[in-house]
């Protein structure tokens, strides 16, 4: 078994469905490497959602103005998690910010823990979650790069790259590599 918690971030509807204005065009892709990974984390899995804050602050209120369609409470449709993953989350995590390394998830984690990123996108939450967890908290993060999808292979690819230059705090591995496949 694979060591660590798995945060699979936002593998939410918002992201998968393709007449959205956030669709991940390699959603069913990264999809397909969240499946593969789940039963080697068993019960250590957080599945993360993105929803609205009630009342966007500070420059979350332009990004709001730009996304109108978005400003909805978190139990709408939209901020659901995809069907194939709503009944194997056993814990879910909601966050009004791109990164997810709340306290909660550090709690999950813990001091000297392994966070796992696999999720959407890339290039915007999963970047953003690893480089708090791991340059700013100090938390050995591994970014599985096949079961991540960007908003487009150019932006993934180079979110990779960026994530990269934080080893060794940060490394990016693929499905294989981790299970040991």
């Amino acid at each position: 078994m694979t060591t660590g918690l798995l945060a699979v971030i936002d593998m939410q509807r918002v992201f998968a469905e393709p007449g959205s204005p956030w669709a991940t065009p390699r959603f069913a892709e990264a999809a397909a490497g969240v499946r593969r990974l789940l039963p080697a984390f068993a019960e250590r899995v957080t599945f993360t959602r993105f929803v609205a804050p009630d009342e966007p602050a500070g420059a979350w209120r332009a990004y709001y103005v730009r996304w109108p369609f978005a400003v909805q409470p978190p139990d709408a449709p939209l901020w659901r998690l995809t069907d194939e993953f709503a009944d194997r989350a056993a814990h879910i995590m909601d966050a009004t910010t791109f990164g997810k390394w709340t306290p909660e998830l550090a709690t999950r984690v813990g001091p000297e823990g392994r966070l796992v990123l696999a999720g959407v996108s890339t290039d915007c939450c999963v970047l953003s979650t690893a480089l708090a967890a791991a340059a700013d908290a100090g938390v050995e993060t591994l970014v599985v790069s096949d079961a991540c999808a960007g908003v487009d292979d150019e932006s993934h690819a180079k979110a990779l790259d960026v994530m990269k230059m934080y080893g060794p705090l940060v490394r990016v591995v693929t499905v294989d590599q981790l299970i040991g496949v």
